[in-house]
């Protein structure tokens, strides 16, 4: 079976004067404390808001000043950004899917490549509802409301819902970067219903910081292992503590508990080629995207 590479960028590149102000220390919260608020606030109110509206990259602007210059805020950031609006180029995927919208700037960033590579929808899923009001308020002053399409509600019932519908039949690319417990449950819900097929591809973030070892060791698994693991598992969870510390903490502090896609045991026969590519969070802190393809399905 094909196995995982990994791929690198020379890290001693990333361009301090566009760092973010850090995130903050342990025990402190980092999101959902009145700064997504704040941050629309913010880019309402910028002197140059008239050369903002309708401009995806000039609203990208404002909020890269607002975590350069007021509070940290947890972005897939301009370094990892570029590397998936590069596969969307490469891609060229008419539906792509967004797994944790938090503030809008993937689904800016990612919704503007979408368009312009002539696909058709880009669902971005958050479960905050004020995080996701936020998204869509950019999204309109951005002008890409008929590209991006906000769900609110957890991803895995809204993932369910959207298929239920008709509306989501297939993903050609999926952004992972919600809540990291759920990246292996919801990819194995969507494997289930078959939304992940040939030519699907997945970049999922931040899994060297704060790191997600359950999700690499599952997309960088040969299909063999796939199929043996699969018996012996009792649920498609994990061990959302020993595996996700603070984060996952923090999370259920802030969000409450996230009910996690257990019911299904996805698809083992999907063979997927993975590489990590090394890069960095918008504070400079060294991060990388793992990228995977379906490359074939194994009889």
């Amino acid at each position: 079976m094909p196995a995982s590479t990994v791929g690198s960028v020379d890290r001693a590149k990333f361009d301090n004067k566009k760092a973010y102000v850090a995130q903050e220390e342990k025990g402190e919260s980092f999101f959902d404390d009145g700064r997504e608020i704040d941050l629309l606030h913010f880019v309402y109110g910028h002197p140059s808001i008239e050369e903002i509206r309708g401009s995806p990259a000039n609203v990208l602007k404002a909020i890269d000043e607002y975590g350069r210059t007021r509070k940290y805020l947890m972005n897939v950031g301009d370094d990892k950004g570029r590397i998936v609006a590069d596969l969307v180029a490469e891609v060229k995927p008419q539906v792509m899917v967004e797994l944790g919208g938090y503030v809008g700037y993937s689904a800016l960033l990612f919704g503007d490549a979408v368009r312009q590579a002539g696909g058709k929808r880009y669902f971005s899923l958050e479960r905050n509802p004020e995080f996701a009001a936020v998204i869509m308020s950019l999204v309109d002053l951005a002008g890409l409301s008929d590209v991006v399409k906000v769900v609110v509600g957890s991803s895995a019932e809204s993932i369910k819902r959207l298929h239920a519908q008709g509306s989501l039949e297939h993903i050609d690319l999926m952004f992972l970067d919600h809540y990291k417990p759920a990246y292996t449950t919801d990819l194995k819900l969507c494997e289930h219903l078959g939304l992940i097929t040939l030519g699907t591809v997945l970049a999922a973030d931040n899994v060297i910081k704060p790191g997600n070892p359950p999700y690499l060791e599952y997309v960088r698994s040969n299909v063999e292992k796939k199929r043996q693991a699969l018996p012996s598992e009792n649920s498609n969870g994990v061990d959302v503590h020993s595996a996700f510390g603070r984060n996952a903490d923090m999370y259920k502090a802030r969000e409450g508990e996230e009910k996690l896609s257990t019911e299904v045991k996805g698809n083992p026969n999907l063979v997927y080629e993975s590489k990590l590519v090394n890069s960095f969070e918008p504070t400079g802190v060294p991060d990388g995207v793992e990228i995977t393809r379906c490359v074939a399905v194994a009889e």
